[in-house]
């Protein structure tokens, strides 16, 4: 019924049903051409999934589909509007509710990211700009956050979201500095605890909100796509309220142009779907607005153009060992972990999304804050 609007509409990103090239589609069910019709984005991903269709390069085919804006002309099925709704009039990233996305994604199994990630499990983009591999750009990616907020030895250091724990035990170790690692997933509590013993690290299993305390330095990777928009404003308060009056805080996050929530960034709604429930992605606007009254923005620097080769990275990784996986997570999860890998190294290759590392202070850094690069 629908076959020929969706091979019209695909031809417009140079895209051809059953054609020969890398980032051509090939139709194994011919029910893929309704589905991705009525359901959209999600529909198109939800069929990948079940195997009604495959493509050489799934990285290039998004890159041509997001550059096209193909996602939008793909139709909203009622679904992906009334989830847009409750985002609307509903709080999803209660203190409760906070916990589920560590227990349904990064409680997947530590294995399953040490054989997907870099040596130190850094679970966020990389810094390309002189690395010419995974654990150069994750290792360079930490170093320049070092440098941004001028660790010193003795210095107290938060880490919100602290993962698998790449930043506490590189500081830790590096510039002898005192660090606290919060987290909402079990299995990185233990992880961290693990390769951290006799280092001066506390990680702790705690929502952000909970937290009351001073410190020097305040970090955040990778953590702020989980606040959700109806909390920037109590997220930056926390802030705030635990730096230090003479304190700098780094702030690692991706988002778009429009603010979340919003209807413009449909290619999304799959990965909320299945890898980060309730996620949200944060216009720079909403982010700098959400620190009014509270902190200065010292500090803007764009690097997302490296989000596509740390993307493209880890599947290889994961490609490359999956035969260690494949027994306890099978092959539907095969095709899961791949769109979402690939698809993201499309989408940030096409501009559309960015990754900001953005230097906050409270008071104003006297002199002026020197950028580092």
């Amino acid at each position: 019924m629908f076959k020929n609007k969706i091979k019209s509409l695909f031809a417009k990103a140079d895209i051809k049903i059953n054609g020969s090239r890398p980032w051509d589609i090939k139709v194994n069910d011919p029910r893929f051409y309704d589905r991705a019709a009525v359901y959209g984005i999600v529909g198109l991903g939800d069929a990948y999934v079940d195997g009604w269709w495959d493509c050489a390069a799934l990285d290039q085919l998004f890159y041509r589909f997001i550059i096209a804006d193909i996602p939008a002309n793909l139709k909203y099925h009622w679904t992906v509007l009334l989830n847009y709704l409750r985002e609307r009039i509903f709080n999803l990233q209660t203190i409760r509710l906070s916990f589920l996305v560590g227990e349904q994604h990064y409680d997947l199994g530590n294995e399953l990211f040490k054989n997907t990630l870099d040596k130190k499990m850094a679970y966020s983009c990389g810094y390309w700009k002189n690395a010419k591999t995974l654990d150069e750009a994750q290792e360079a990616k930490l170093d320049l956050i070092c440098k941004k907020i001028g660790l010193k030895p003795g210095m107290r250091v938060l880490d919100i979201g602290c993962g698998w724990g790449s930043f506490v035990k590189y500081t830790a170790e590096k510039y002898r500095v005192r660090v606290v690692g919060i987290t909402i997933s079990k299995e990185q509590v233990k992880y961290v605890k693990e390769i951290c013993r006799g280092l001066p690290v506390e990680v702790r299993l705690q929502d952000y909100r909970s937290l009351n305390e001073k410190f020097d330095r305040i970090v955040s990777v990778g953590m702020f796509e989980h606040v959700g928009y109806k909390n920037y404003c109590e997220y930056m308060t926390v802030v705030e309220r635990c730096l230090k009056d003479d304190g700098l805080f780094l702030l690692h996050n991706f988002g778009g142009k429009d603010p979340a929530p919003t209807l413009n960034q449909p290619e999304t709604k799959w990965i909320e779907k299945y890898i980060f429930p309730r996620m949200c992605f944060p216009s720079l606007g909403q982010i700098i607005s959400a620190s009014d009254g509270l902190l200065i923005a010292e500090d803007i620097h764009n690097f997302g153009a490296y989000y596509d080769p740390t993307l493209m990275s880890w599947f290889k990784n994961f490609n490359k060992n999956w035969p260690k996986l494949k027994s306890k997570y099978g092959d539907r999860f095969y095709r899961i972990w791949k769109y979402y890998l690939l698809s993201g190294a499309g989408g940030f290759r096409s501009r559309k999304y960015q990754l900001w590392q953005i230097v906050f202070s409270k008071n104003g850094v006297p002199g002026g804050y020197k950028s580092v690069r």
